[in-house]
């Protein structure tokens, strides 16, 4: 079953989010990551991001109440942020093209499916869930380059990849959703 919530509602499952996000997170290639401290951690920006305008999440449910996949994301705000890799894609792309491909559209911030529900199309039905009612027709997402399975995946989607500003490659990598521009 996939649910979708708006805002803090997300919070009532915040303990069976925050497990699938440390199993997630702390496998390869995310690895070497403290469970513990991954756990803490999102669960602190979990907090903090459910606040921000227009965030969604949307979780696929086992039959147990576990948390088998999540997708989180919101609507991306000026002036864009420098914290996290946010720097790293305002390196890459140039101040210019982050304020017309990515502010005022929506950021996927979070896509993880766990071990047990991998190769079941999950990622893919995530993904257009959260995506398909971005403003203006557009979501974005980063991820790391040193995901090749991510990478992968995301081109798979139809996801496009801007081009970097000749020599500022980073180890980020911008992708924008196929669809209106």
């Amino acid at each position: 079953m996939t649910l979708t919530w708006y805002g803090p509602d997300v919070l009532t499952v915040a303990d069976e989010f925050t497990e699938a996000y440390a199993e997630v997170f702390t496998a390869p290639p995310w690895e070497p990551r403290d469970a513990e401290e991954a756990r803490l951690e999102f669960r602190e920006r979990l907090e903090t991001d459910v606040r921000r305008p227009g965030f969604r999440a949307v979780l696929a449910l086992s039959e147990d109440g576990g948390v088998d996949g999540f997708a989180t994301g919101w609507t991306t705000q000026a002036p864009f942020r420098t914290d996290r890799a946010y720097g790293k894609v305002t390196r890459r792309l140039g101040a210019e093209r982050v304020n017309e491909l990515l502010v005022g559209h929506f950021e996927i911030d979070e896509l993880g499916v766990r071990s047990r529900a991998r190769g079941t199309g999950l990622g893919r039905r995530l993904l257009s869930a959260l995506s398909s009612g971005a403003p203006g027709g557009r979501a974005w997402l980063m991820t790391w380059n040193g995901a090749p399975d991510a990478l992968a995946f995301y081109r798979r989607a139809g996801w496009q990849e801007p081009e970097p500003l000749p020599g500022e490659e980073t180890d980020m990598v911008v992708f924008v959703a196929p669809g209106p521009a």
